[in-house]
């Protein structure tokens, strides 16, 4: 491969992931959305709530990013706040051989969440079936439901309480975004609750 041929990709690379952030910004929808769901985490900590957070692939460690930022730290030291990304091995393996992939999920909450409890649901199709089966079962429990979504928002757009939807057809591009949205999640947390923090 010829040298220019490769930066061209590169170029052609930041470039689409630049117009992918630009047209996501542009709808201001999307800002609203994003202090909807801060709100949401904010006031269910508040409550004494926990955070919860699953997805598949590379979603699936976007949600434990979110989960490590919160139980850990961002910009500075403070208090951990409780949340899981839902990942665990034994859980998830068992639960796949025993009762299907669909329900890795949605028996992780089952078991633990509570009325007041918050569901990040990512999901680059919005179609994920583990996922929605997770959603339901949160909302069978009492919970909120925030969703990282991509494409059109697929079935979750309807079922979430907060629909954040990344409008591309290229899976690494909406995460891309997700990802975004995750540390402004994070920041907007400790804003409001460690405001000491961001004098």
């Amino acid at each position: 491969m010829r040298p220019f041929l490769y930066m061209n990709y590169i170029q052609n690379s930041l470039n689409l992931a630049q117009e992918t952030l630009n047209q996501f910004v542009a709808d201001e929808k999307n800002v609203k959305l994003i202090e909807q769901a801060i709100t949401t985490f904010v006031e269910s900590y508040k409550q004494n709530g926990r955070v919860f957070s699953c997805g598949n692939g590379g979603s699936m460690c976007d949600s434990l990013h979110f989960a490590e930022e919160l139980t850990g730290r961002y910009r500075k030291d403070r208090k951990p706040l409780p949340a899981t990304g839902i990942s665990e091995a034994g859980h998830i393996t068992c639960i796949a051989n025993d009762f299907g992939f669909d329900h890795i999920f949605s028996r992780f909450i089952d078991a633990w969440g509570q009325k007041g409890d918050v569901l990040l649901a990512i999901s680059t199709s919005g179609n994920s079936a583990n996922v929605i089966k997770a959603v339901e079962v949160a909302r069978e429990r009492g919970m909120k439901v925030v969703g990282l979504l991509g494409k059109d928002g697929g079935k979750l757009k309807s079922m979430v309480d907060v629909p954040i939807i990344v409008d591309c057809p290229i899976t690494d591009r909406i995460q891309e975004i997700h990802i975004k949205c995750i540390h402004i999640f994070i920041e907007g947390i400790e804003r409001a609750l460690f405001p000491e923090n961001y004098l």
